[in-house]
């Protein structure tokens, strides 16, 4: 049986996608003025490039968390729609389904009912575009984040290394 272009699939698939979308840009956002916060109280105490630098490594492992939770709160609301829709089973395989299909790695073993089949596919578009949001505000992060280590002051060096 052929399909039509827009069937239910789609019409559940793109309104998922845009509203993942416009989650994980929001956390993002949130993301980025905690993180403008931060720098600003840290210039105020004026640490030295090792303690900097030690903040800065933790900071990006701060972010990686969050956003590692961000992507699975994400996968999360596809489970549930597959759930809605009768596509699984159960929440725990809609879940590693959802997972699964987000970061692009193919199916754990899992099949969504005929009707829904393309939306895995959908929702591999989606992973693909929240994970390329997620690498480049992470690359953007790490950025600024070594500008703020090169600006500040090395600890003094000794006359003779001066020469």
């Amino acid at each position: 049986m052929v399909k039509l272009a827009w069937t239910a699939d789609w019409m559940w698939g793109l309104p998922l996608i845009a509203l993942t979308l416009t989650i994980h840009v929001t956390a993002i956002i949130g993301i980025g003025v905690l993180l403008m916060r931060k720098r600003l109280s840290v210039e105020q105490r004026r640490l030295g490039r090792r303690d900097t630098a030690l903040l800065a490594i933790a900071t990006i492992g701060a972010v990686g968390l969050l956003l590692a939770v961000l992507h699975g709160l994400e996968a999360m609301v596809w489970a549930v729609a597959y759930l809605m829709l009768a596509a699984l089973g159960t929440f725990a395989d809609a879940v590693l389904y959802s997972m699964d299909s987000m970061t692009t790695r193919g199916s754990p073993g899992l099949d969504l009912a005929e009707q829904w089949k393309l939306m895995g596919a959908l929702e591999s578009v989606n992973g693909v575009l929240l994970f390329g949001i997620s690498t480049a505000f992470l690359a953007a992060a790490i950025n600024q984040l070594w500008s703020w280590i090169e600006g500040v002051p090395g600890p003094p060096q000794a006359k003779h290394d001066q020469a």
